[in-house]
């Protein structure tokens, strides 16, 4: 979803992400979801479902009780239409049952088996686990995963379109409503959110065609990782912000970061809220407005801290 994958594993590393206002914020150079939430349909679901995706079409014949999440991202998706999974992914920070805070109270107390796909899908672990429906549009998964994983249940790839990890956020949501037999839901889901970074962006008209660009707070080699436009920034652009136009040529291929030299002005983000960042999801989507909206704000006033802000009480 957000990297190409050597750099996916790399975020496994980094505790921080941050945020660089270029424009208009003072530079030199140019556990909760915030809020209540659609209510998943208490129905569990229209069925057959079907849901299109990069490796073909899955129908999924009746409501799941055994969802395998092989991807990065894909449990918050699932959670928020009803469902828990028996088995997530790990991506990065070792959360309990690889459930991050803002998706708890949807899990409950339980958690999940958690997969380590740092050596890619572990197939035999996935099986083990007895799947009925196995989902990984965030995860990598090649041609012939998919043929090995739709052996043991019908299987959800990556969106059409996309690369093996990258798929916009909204799209992914939908595949994965789609093959849950509620895509109504799904779609109730993103409206929903558009519609609360829409209230925040009218409510802050300062903050509309500022420049930003958003990094990992990590060096390699003297350099930032920056994400180009489309790459994981809608959480910026739909507040209003422009997401640095300069970054998009200096990406090496679509659905990767591009690597600049660090800025002075940064507003910080503390390691739960970077990994909502992230993520992506709905939930995580809501998690990040409540929480750097009022950080964007006073960077565009000239206050933004040069320190680390936990936000994660």
């Amino acid at each position: 979803m957000v990297t190409g994958t050597s750099l996916a594993r790399g975020l496994r590393l980094l505790a921080l992400a941050s945020i660089l206002a270029l424009a208009g914020c003072g530079s030199d150079n140019d556990e909760t979801t915030g809020g209540e939430r659609p209510q998943a349909a208490a129905d569990s679901g229209t069925f057959p479902a079907k849901a299109t995706h990069r490796s073909g079409t899955t129908t999924v014949a009746q409501r799941p009780q055994r969802i395998v999440t092989v991807g990065l991202t894909e449990q918050d998706v699932v959670l928020e239409l009803g469902y828990k999974p028996v088995g997530t992914t790990e991506w990065y920070g070792e959360q309990p049952g690889a459930i991050w805070p803002w998706a708890r109270a949807l899990m409950g107390t339980g958690n999940p088996t958690v997969l380590n796909a740092a050596d890619g899908i572990p197939f035999e672990k996935v099986a083990a686990l007895r799947p009925d429906l196995i989902i990984g549009t965030n995860a990598g998964m090649t041609r012939a995963d998919y043929e090995k994983l739709s052996r043991l249940a019908p299987t959800i790839a990556g969106v059409p379109g996309g690369t093996e990890y990258f798929g916009r956020w909204d799209q992914q949501t939908l595949l994965i409503a789609q093959a849950l037999g509620k895509e109504a839901e799904g779609r109730a889901l993103i409206a929903d959110v558009k519609a609360r970074y829409a209230k925040v962006a009218a409510a802050h008209p300062e903050f509309k065609g500022k420049t930003a660009t958003f990094s990992q707070n990590a060096f390699y080699d003297g350099l930032l990782y920056v994400y180009p436009d489309g790459l994981n920034t809608e959480f910026l652009s739909y507040l209003g912000f422009t997401i640095n136009p300069k970054l998009t040529p200096l990406a090496n291929k679509r659905g990767e970061q591009a690597t600049v030299s660090a800025e002075r002005r940064s507003v910080y983000m503390d390691a739960t809220l970077s990994g909502a960042s992230y993520f992506m999801t709905p939930l995580s989507l809501k998690y990040t407005l409540d929480r750097l909206a009022p950080q964007l704000e006073d960077a565009l006033a000239g206050k933004a801290p040069q320190r680390m802000v936990d936000t994660s009480d």
